[in-house]
């Protein structure tokens, strides 16, 4: 039992997952900072309140409803979910894009052009 766990601690997932949290800890600052700052001061600005909250408020037997909250929470999920994408989903992407393309692409030697001529040849029915 000790050695499976010793080997699922050696395979580097647990490293991994502890370096994923901290980043996120630390990135989840700088969304947090954008959306309170910047893009929720600016919805402020246009619709006159920084959140919806109160947009819409029902009265139901002595119990206040809020839906603005819903699309309070919707807002700040998607402002975060595309500061993700933006700034850590697409520079990923293209820093796998630009090493696969890198790997994919090796240079021909002499001896590989020359095999393939004679193989292109021999499917056209030449004789060499």
């Amino acid at each position: 039992m000790l050695t499976g766990f010793k080997n699922f601690i050696a395979r580097g997932n647990v490293m991994d997952l502890a370096v994923g949290v901290i980043i996120a800890g630390a990135f989840s600052a700088i969304v947090t900072a954008l959306n309170e700052q910047i893009l929720m001061p600016l919805i402020g600005a246009i619709f006159g309140k920084p959140n919806f909250d109160n947009i819409w408020t029902i009265h139901l037997n002595g119990a206040t409803i809020l839906p603005g909250t819903l699309i309070t929470a919707l807002i700040n999920f998607l402002i975060i979910a595309a500061a993700l994408y933006f700034f850590v989903v697409v520079p990923m992407t293209k820093m796998t894009k630009k090493d696969q393309v890198e790997e994919e692409a090796p240079s021909k030697t002499d001896e590989t052009i020359l095999l393939e001529e004679i193989r292109d040849m021999m499917k056209a029915g030449r004789q060499l």
